[in-house]
């Protein structure tokens, strides 16, 4: 049998457990204590901060035979049939690949029927905003006369794109990107369960790498542990070995590439990364760590005394090394710059020649 992904593996199972949502938890929370539930629940914000994972907390809260202020108690029959993903009374809809009113009109006649063993019947409709217009309408003629046995949890990754009418009717939560330390002291919780030893500052490497999305860390430090484990290698993961697995482009390199650039030396900065790429590099990654740090250079240039929280993940070196280079560049380049490999980044997908993209936004760059 296949090992479980961590983020599958060491999924919680309580509100406690839940990191970086405390405003929404806490409401959730009060809520089934309370007996104050909503028939529809909205959970907007980005991939991976813990819209799905709640939901199904609350769908178990909701039906916990015996709930602690809140808390799914994770001993009755119903918690264990949650638990082990073997309810008929918990229904879930992936609407990136559900689309259609024939999957509404399906669920609008499920709905018709009490739950099986449940007090609750919840449906869960995953990436909501990909419904399409009719089976949007049905799933809103559903929201309108919703029966009393059954709770919809509605999550979404772009709120904007969801019809209002379906907003208006859901008690509406906005989860926050998660911080670096939050995801930090989440990997190195998980790093000690798994028995194994990484060093700080490589997790620090991941949770950066993340974009602040739990369960994308969560599947990096997965893909270290494989690796490490399949080698039969016992020791301490550097962040070297860390930036080889993952592919993780080193920031003295971003920042080497950066100060060519503002010198507006053409030659050099191409060799360089042509260099890098022949070396192993990975193009996308660099491209994509690219951006973000010009954009901090760019903020720095803004603001010099912005902290953002990427930068507060630098080292005191790699502080000074990029607010010398904000405050040598044009706020004028450093924009135009950011803009050329932002257009690099997308033509990328479709380039033949893969750093081509990136080689003529060096050029723009430094012409101008």
């Amino acid at each position: 049998m296949a090992n479980l992904a961590l983020y599958r593996k060491y999924r919680p199972k309580t509100f406690a457990e839940v990191i970086g949502q405390e405003h929404i938890v806490q409401t959730l929370m009060n809520a089934v204590s309370h007996n104050l539930l909503s028939h529809a629940y909205l959970f907007s914000g980005p991939r991976g901060s813990g819209k799905t994972t709640i939901a199904r907390l609350l769908a178990k809260a909701v039906n916990c035979q015996k709930p602690k202020e809140g808390e799914p108690c994770n001993a009755c029959a119903f918690c264990l049939e949650l638990n082990e993903g073997r309810s008929m009374d918990l229904v879930e809809i992936d609407a990136a690949s559900n689309r259609g009113i024939d999957e509404m009109r399906a669920l609008k006649e499920g709905i018709g029927f009490l739950p099986s063993r449940l007090k609750y019947k919840v449906f869960i409709v995953d990436e909501a905003h990909q419904l399409t217009k009719e089976a949007s309408n049905a799933l809103l003629k559903t929201l309108e006369e919703p029966p009393s046995h059954a709770i919809f949890i509605l999550a979404t990754t772009e709120l904007h794109k969801m019809i209002s009418t379906i907003v208006s009717r859901c008690q509406r939560y906005d989860f926050r990107r998660l911080k670096v330390g939050e995801i930090v002291n989440r990997l190195q919780s998980l790093v000690k369960s798994e028995k194994a030893s990484i060093e700080p500052s490589a997790l620090e490497l991941v949770a950066l790498n993340s974009g602040g999305s739990l369960r994308d860390a969560e599947g990096l430090l997965d893909k270290v542990l494989t690796f490490h484990s399949g080698s039969g290698k016992t020791k301490e993961i550097t962040v070297t070995e860390m930036e080889e697995l993952l592919g993780i482009v080193d920031l003295s390199i971003l920042a080497s590439f950066v100060d060519l650039l503002l010198e507006k030396n053409t030659a050099k900065t191409v060799e360089y990364l042509n260099s890098r790429l022949e070396q192993g590099m990975d193009p996308y990654e660099f491209a994509k760590n690219l951006i973000a740090y010009l954009r901090e250079a760019l903020l720095l240039k803004v603001s010099p005394n912005l902290k953002t929280e990427l930068l507060q993940g630098f080292t005191k070196e790699q502080q000074e090394r990029i607010l010398l280079q904000s405050s040598k560049a044009e706020l004028q380049q450093l924009q135009r710059t950011v803009v050329h490999f932002e257009e690099a980044e997308n033509r990328m997908k479709y380039a033949s020649i893969v750093q081509l993209p990136l080689e003529l936004a060096i050029i723009d760059s430094c012409s101008q």
